[in-house]
């Protein structure tokens, strides 16, 4: 109220002209709009997606459901023929809607988008020995026992992001990978990327990072808990095993 009551004479009149355009944008659509109950908060976000194989591997928290896709594309007289998503985000649009019998296509900008949808892709096609090698690193956990590091790259805003025995892992373990097929270390880098927030003492919170207080990054009057911060060998671990079972 104190913003409103101290607003520019401009800023108030663009305001009102905001609002009226709101009630008359109600009004042209009153009585053309019904609730779809089956459309719930769930099914309309990336919610739904968490127990679906492939789909659950990266916490993508910006993404739909594949379960929205298959419902419009189910319930509503889509004509057959390709399908184009301008905005792939992890692909849940092409790979659902392919999943349905759709030619599907799809831009991404974002590199993570780009690795997310590559690697699914990968897998699909994943060769015996291949899958055997993942395996192997499941059972024998290879970089616990690597003396080559690679150091991971920091940048200001991460400095300081993971526990330290947690960074020693993380550059074993891509240190590891090194003697690896390329089609192999491209999954293990995927996996990585999707353990870093639960190893980390950060969480993506809307554009910006919250600090876990024990970090040692005070940030604001109330310290941030985010829970649990899963050692590294056991995030890395429940994730190549739920990749090689979906």
């Amino acid at each position: 109220m104190d913003v409103i009551s101290n607003a520019s004479p401009q800023y108030l009149r663009r305001l009102r002209e905001i609002m009226q355009l709101d009630t008359e944008l109600a009004q042209d659509f009153n009585g053309r709009l019904c609730k779809q109950p089956a459309l719930n908060r769930q099914i309309v976000s990336f919610q739904a997606n968490k127990e679906r194989p492939g789909y659950r591997w990266y916490k993508y928290k910006e993404a739909f459901s594949a379960s929205l896709v298959e419902y419009l594309l189910l319930n509503y007289p889509v004509p057959p023929g390709p399908i184009l998503d301008p905005f792939a985000g992890m692909g849940t649009t092409l790979f659902a809607s392919s999943s349905l019998g759709f030619d599907s296509d799809g831009i991404e900008l974002l590199p993570i988008g780009q690795q997310i949808i590559q690697t699914r892709l990968a897998l699909k096609k994943l060769s015996n020995p291949n899958r055997a090698a993942l395996q192997r690193w499941l059972d024998e956990q290879p970089w616990k026992h690597s003396r080559f590091k690679v150091a991971l790259p920091v940048l200001r805003i991460t400095k300081g992001a993971y526990p330290p025995q947690t960074l020693v892992d993380i550059e074993r373990f891509i240190g590891a990978w090194q003697a690896e097929k390329k089609e192999v270390q491209h999954v293990l880098r995927f996996a990585l990327l999707c353990v870093l927030e639960s190893v980390s003492f950060t969480r993506k919170d809307g554009q910006y990072l919250r600090w876990d207080h024990r970090s040692g990054r005070r940030e604001g009057l109330n310290d941030f808990n985010k829970g649990r911060i899963l050692p590294f060998d056991e995030a890395i671990s429940n994730k190549l095993r739920e990749i090689l079972i979906d």
